[in-house]
């Protein structure tokens, strides 16, 4: 049983299944489908198609060079039958199929990866054109007025020299939490 390549989209075509077209130069096309026959008709280009392996292929989505790919090309030398042959044939052809399994995995892990620091880069860049969507009008008040008054408990630390600095920078740190957490706060309420 020989499983054949769909020539437009590049997916399996089964025995009893698709369609077969044999052009005048004896070149014989393999459709799994046909949506893939009527597309070859129109001369459609399969690297154009976005649902084709083609276009995915050469648009970097999946991975086209790679060494395990020349275990499928098809090869027309008869062997004769051996049957510890056949046996490893068939469980290398496993193991290559694993191989290339993990190779297409992580050329997908490295793309999503690149995908990630390119998406945040936008949501930044969104976020920051897009400051005054966010905060309210009300918090830049309470900010303003919070900054006035460690201005004054400032004012109030440089009289008395006695203070250890320590404390004063505690209380500075834990005024910072609690206006971050108002400010969440005011947004759930927006």
């Amino acid at each position: 049983m020989r499983i054949e390549r769909c020539y437009f989209c590049g997916s399996s075509v089964y025995p009893g299944k698709g369609v077969r077209f044999v052009r005048n130069d004896c070149k014989i096309f393999n459709f799994c489908r046909s949506k893939c026959h009527k597309n070859f008709k129109k001369k459609k280009n399969p690297r154009k198609a976005k649902w084709t392996k083609a276009f995915r292929k050469s648009a970097g989505k999946e991975l086209a060079v790679d060494p395990s790919f020349e275990f499928e090309k098809r090869r027309n030398i008869p062997v004769k039958y051996d049957r510890e042959l056949w046996a490893n044939t068939v469980t290398a052809m496993q193991r290559v199929e694993e191989i290339k399994n993990k190779r297409q995995a992580h050329h997908i892990f490295q793309r999503m990866k690149l995908a990630k620091k390119i998406q945040k880069a936008k949501d930044i860049k969104e976020v920051e054109r897009d400051l005054a969507l966010i905060k309210s009008p009300a918090a830049g008040l309470k900010k303003a007025n919070k900054i006035e008054m460690e201005g004054e408990m400032e004012d109030d630390a440089e009289v008395d020299t006695s203070i250890n600095l320590k404390s004063s920078v505690k209380v500075r740190e834990e005024a910072k939490v609690e206006e971050i957490h108002e400010s969440d706060q005011e947004m759930e309420e927006n």
